[in-house]
């Protein structure tokens, strides 16, 4: 009996054992193929779109075997994954399915998402104590805060919100700052959010001494460009402004700007270190160029960024090319009790032979320069010129008599600019002004006076097209308009002027049958252009249309319209137009390219 009893429970187990064998496993190995999100708008909701695949385990193992267990795992955070990726943009109370459907071994994933009710600010209480109550800035950034009562909770806009008040707080000095308060109370049942936000700002501290760490240039130099009095208010603007200022100067390859508020005095003072490392002294530039107009050269340069100890720089460069030839050489001194001003003295010679033409001068520049505010800079100059001249007379140039000219004149050049972004400006203004005048028998030939002007508008259009506005006038008041050189005159056409038409080929001409460009006393171009971006992207496509003339008497207006690509490459905008004048409907199409912002 017992032998017996021994014999059935061996069967009994082994029976057991085979079972198990044969029963499938819960979750059999398999290979995840595709992840798949509904229920959400791949256009309008594509953040949490993202977010939600961010945060997906799943993901990170699509086409690679996974055993039972860890499928398992992954297949069962999926729902709370995708619950957690929900919650920065308000959305508490989802309702999430995930579905896995197999084919053999392969395992779709499909993730059903409805977002639900998102939640609201039922309660919001904003405050900063101290003496940043006062603050102006700091108490616009409250009334801005997001989101406000009654507005959906986005913790995106929320964190922004926290984190800008926060910055303002250290860029206006106030270093002791913190929280006093800062938390979220979420109410799920109620689709509810109670934000809670207190900053004690303390003191406000001042600007203290500046101390300029470097080990070549005569101490004090750089102490003009410290536009401030010690001891006036903290803001982080006016560093941003003194690196600014030693950026240009081009002197450092390293600037490095420390406050140290731990070492306040008992009256708040703030001392600052500025380090500064010495650039390479000496730069050599070499180059190719060609041009439609002056044909095949060679381009080169030599730049001492710095002279000597007092900060003195020296240019000089050659463009030689077939046509046409230019030699300038400056040398510039210091003059930084006008913010980010010189002193320039340059010298400058051009030569022109082409088929029109045959043009020489010679020019010396006295000027000073420098920053008015943070919008105008401005360039007062003494110049002297000396210019010959003479126009082709059936391609030959041998009966032509040159004619020469002799002016010595003051020059004002103002620069205006008030954009968003300088590199690429979607809103604001830029132009520039010029006006100059000579008188007979103190160094000139002629009584003259020329004025002219340029204004350009940039108006923002969506979320990145932009429509640009530009307008330019000059004019010329002088009884005696032979005396006056061609570098002097106006001409239309070109880019930047007339697009669709040659350069300089609008206005004044010789007779036929050459009808070579004579420059004119007056000028007027307006031009409106319209760009479009693509996704928001680097790449976009422009329309435009041109109009104006440069005349003596009679205005003769040309019209251009074309198209281009646009481009913000890592070194600038660049732009490729191609332009067709109206005026004269066999005219050959233009090309132009252009790289850098136009301001």
């Amino acid at each position: 009996m017992l032998r017996r009893m021994q014999l059935f429970r061996i069967a009994l187990l082994l029976l057991s054992v085979a079972l198990l064998a044969a029963a499938p496993p819960a979750l059999a190995r398999g290979t995840i193929q595709k992840v798949e999100i509904k229920g959400l708008d791949k256009d309008d909701e594509a953040d949490i779109i993202e977010n939600i695949e961010v945060s997906l385990s799943l993901y990170d193992v699509i086409g690679k075997v996974q055993g039972e267990s860890r499928l398992e795992y992954l297949l069962s955070q999926a729902e709370s994954q995708t619950r957690k990726a929900l919650e920065p943009f308000g959305f508490y109370n989802p309702k999430i399915t995930v579905d896995s459907p197999r084919t053999g071994d392969n395992v779709n994933v499909v993730i059903n998402v409805d977002k639900g009710e998102q939640i609201r600010v039922r309660l919001e209480e904003l405050a900063i104590t101290g003496p940043a109550v006062r603050d102006r800035y700091l108490q616009e950034d409250l009334q801005a805060f997001q989101p406000k009562r009654g507005e959906p909770f986005d913790s995106v806009n929320y964190e922004a919100s926290k984190v800008k008040i926060t910055r303002r707080l250290a860029e206006r000095g106030y270093f002791d700052a913190d929280f006093t308060q800062r938390k979220v109370e979420i109410t799920r049942a109620e689709n509810a959010a109670d934000v809670f936000l207190t900053w004690d700002s303390g003191r406000r501290y001042n600007m203290g001494p500046i101390t300029f760490d470097q080990d070549y240039f005569r101490p004090g130099l750089f102490e003009p460009l410290v536009y401030w009095e010690e001891g006036s208010y903290w803001h982080e603007g006016k560093l941003d402004r003194l690196r600014e200022s030693l950026t240009k100067l081009d002197y450092f390859s390293v600037i490095d700007i420390q406050p140290h508020p731990e070492q306040a005095n008992d009256h708040g003072d703030v001392p600052v270190d500025v380090k500064l490392t010495r650039a390479k002294r000496t730069i050599y530039t070499a180059g190719l160029s060609y041009g439609s107009e002056s044909g095949a050269g060679v381009r080169g340069g030599v730049e001492r960024r710095y002279v000597n100890r007092r900060g003195h720089k020296l240019n000089t460069q050659l463009d030689y090319a077939q046509k046409r030839k230019s030699f300038i050489t400056s040398y510039r001194v210091p003059g930084f009790r006008w913010l980010d001003g010189w002193y320039t003295y340059a010298l400058s010679a051009y030569d022109e032979q082409t088929d029109y033409i045959d043009l020489r001068n010679f020019k010396l520049i006295a000027s000073r320069s420098g920053e008015i505010n943070e919008h105008w800079t401005a360039i007062v100059s003494i110049n002297g010129l000396r210019e010959r001249w003479r126009y082709s007379s059936g391609n030959q140039f041998t009966d032509a008599v040159y004619q020469y000219s002799t002016l010595v004149y003051p020059q004002l050049t103002a620069d205006y600019v008030a954009v968003d972004d300088e590199s690429f400006p979607r809103r604001g203004f830029s132009g520039n002004a010029t006006m100059r005048g000579g008188v007979e028998g103190a160094g000139s030939d002629t009584s003259f006076i020329q004025a002219d002007a340029t204004l350009r508008w940039y108006i923002p259009i969506g979320e990145s097209d932009r429509l640009i506005l530009r307008g330019q006038a000059g004019s010329t008041w002088t009884n005696d308009l032979v005396s006056m050189p061609p570098s002097l005159r106006y001409f239309a056409g070109g880019d930047r002027s007339i697009r669709g038409y040659a350069y300089r080929e609008v206005g004044p001409r010789t007779p036929a049958p050459d009808r070579f460009a004579l420059g004119a006393k007056n000028l007027v171009v307006g031009s409106a252009e319209y760009e479009h971006y693509f996704g928001g992207g680097p790449w976009g496509g422009a329309v435009f249309v041109d109009t104006g003339s440069a005349f003596d008497n009679t205005i003769d207006l040309h019209t251009g319209v074309g198209f281009g690509v646009r481009w913000k490459s890592p070194v600038g905008p660049v732009r490729i137009d191609i332009a067709h004048g109206l005026n004269n409907p066999d005219s050959q199409f233009q090309l132009y390219l252009n790289i850098g912002a136009d301001l």
